[in-house]
């Protein structure tokens, strides 16, 4: 597993053509006309009863800027916004809806002209029972809206518009043909949603299938933690160009949710890794508190445009196993415990239009713990106090689609191992063979963080969805 990378891939594949539907959005005061592009690679074959997997999408919402000032707050200079799709999937007489849930990073906003509000991610796939023609059509889009500089105390306030295709238009963007499984015969149900033994078939009937990503027992409670405690660290984020002063917020509230975080964390001296908060063994959730503070500076004002979002966030880990080859040839396996200091995730923007430039940081500051630890299946009783002499930092730097702590995405970094202390019982001295073999720098770690799941918004992409493993090779 050594040098291994995540990543949720790009966006929309760049050989896709995008499709352009003519809509209405409905305003506070009226309906406005805009422009609605969806690219997104939808397999052209498919086989009854067998997933058919959508690409990455995205989907672009334009408008001119008048139309959109209504429904923000005066002064605005940038967007934060979740796109929502009812995506209609019909195969002769047969339909299902699908929600495609996407999201943007931010957008700044022009004085006057167009305004393109693009959204990305990935989306559920589909199951058909039988052979046909399959359409994908998009029915309805709605955007929540949030001023990426909203300083006000409490969740900022949200603005919803909801577009569809102009009557008497057709929302169609992309076609499948699907084929019968060779060798089997074609089923009206797909074999994803089997009848259930006391014969009732409900829902799973259907002739196509929409998985969603996710699902919510009700009653549950889809973020079970406390908010965050501690104090922003943005030592480690990118700061601002030499100029006039900055806009600094009073500290918000922040808006309280929970996502996962899951990694891979490398050992340089002993070429291996091991997997943190493994997805398979009950991984544990990050709280966070999203935009707890902000600091901004104008387009016009001496140094330029700048604007940073301060996040705080608490992830206690579980124990991760690992088992590597110490010195290249003698097998070790141990636990290793975290010791995690508070999280401050900060995103930069700084400058405007083709020179913009957006950092995310994720700083914190952390011990390890080793325990039950095994040489050849031997036990090797360090003690109950082995560990890293001194606390170490962790910076991880966002990578690609990482532009906004809500939505998430792969970060990484490297982090420098200090020298174990308290390892060994009974006057032996174990601390120069950990030292050895797991200390100094170099060592890479790679985490993909989740969409936040806000539990106080009626669509707050609850419960959190576990994001995918750190898993292609780095260059």
């Amino acid at each position: 597993m050594a040098g291994l990378l995540s990543g949720t891939g790009s966006s929309a594949d760049e050989g896709v053509e995008p499709i352009s539907l003519v809509s209405t959005c409905e305003l506070k005061d009226g309906t406005a006309a805009a422009t609605i592009e969806v690219s997104v690679e939808v397999p052209a074959t498919g086989e009854a009863g067998r997933p058919v997997q959508p690409g990455p999408a995205t989907v672009t919402l334009t408008l001119s800027r008048a139309d959109l000032a209504g429904l923000l707050p005066a002064g605005t200079e940038a967007v934060v916004s979740r796109a929502a799709l009812k995506v209609k999937v019909a195969q002769k007489d047969d339909s299902a809806e699908a929600q495609w849930e996407l999201s943007s990073p931010g957008t700044p906003l022009p004085a006057d002209g167009e305004v393109r509000l693009v959204h990305s991610g990935e989306v559920p796939y589909v199951t058909f029972g039988a052979p046909g023609e399959v359409g994908f059509s998009l029915e309805e889009l709605t955007l929540e809206l949030i001023s990426a500089s909203a300083t006000a105390e409490g969740t900022p306030d949200i603005a919803t518009l909801t577009c569809r295709p102009q009557e008497g238009r057709s929302g169609h963007f992309a076609t499948t043909q699907v084929t019968a499984v060779p060798d089997t015969e074609p089923s009206g149900t797909p074999e994803t949603s089997a009848a259930p033994e006391d014969g009732s078939g409900g829902a799973a009937e259907k002739a196509i299938a929409v998985e969603s990503a996710a699902t919510t027992v009700e009653g549950t409670d889809p973020c079970p933690l406390e908010p965050p405690v501690g104090e922003l660290d943005t030592s480690e984020a990118l700061q601002p160009p030499e100029g006039g002063p900055l806009k600094v917020s009073p500290l918000l509230p922040g808006t309280f949710g929970c996502a996962y975080a899951l990694g891979l964390a490398n050992v340089r001296k002993l070429n291996g890794a091991m997997i943190i908060n493994d997805p398979d063994q009950h991984p544990a959730l990050l709280s966070v508190l999203v935009g707890k503070q902000t600091s901004s500076r104008s387009n016009g004002a001496p140094g330029g445009y700048y604007m940073r979002t301060d996040s705080i966030a608490n992830l206690t880990l579980p124990d991760a196993e690992s088992t590597f080859m110490a010195f290249g040839f003698q097998p070790v396996s141990a636990r290793v415990s975290f010791e995690n200091g508070p999280v401050t995730i900060s995103v930069s923007d700084v400058g405007r239009g083709p020179d913009r430039v957006t950092v995310a940081t994720a700083y914190f500051r952390q011990s390890l713990r080793l325990h039950d630890v095994k040489v050849n299946g031997t036990p090797l009783d360090v003690g109950s106090n082995c560990g890293t002499s001194k606390s170490f930092k962790v910076v991880l730097k966002g990578v690609g689609t990482y532009r906004n702590a809500l939505v998430g995405g792969p970060l990484n970094g490297e982090v420098d191992i200090p020298a174990f202390s308290g390892c060994g019982t009974g006057g032996e001295d174990l601390n120069p063979l950990f030292t050895a073999s797991l200390s100094g720098p170099g060592n890479r770690v790679f985490l993909n963080q989740g969409t936040v799941c806000v539990p106080s918004q009626s669509d707050g992409l609850c419960p959190p969805t576990m994001p995918a493993l750190p898993g292609a090779k780095t260059p």
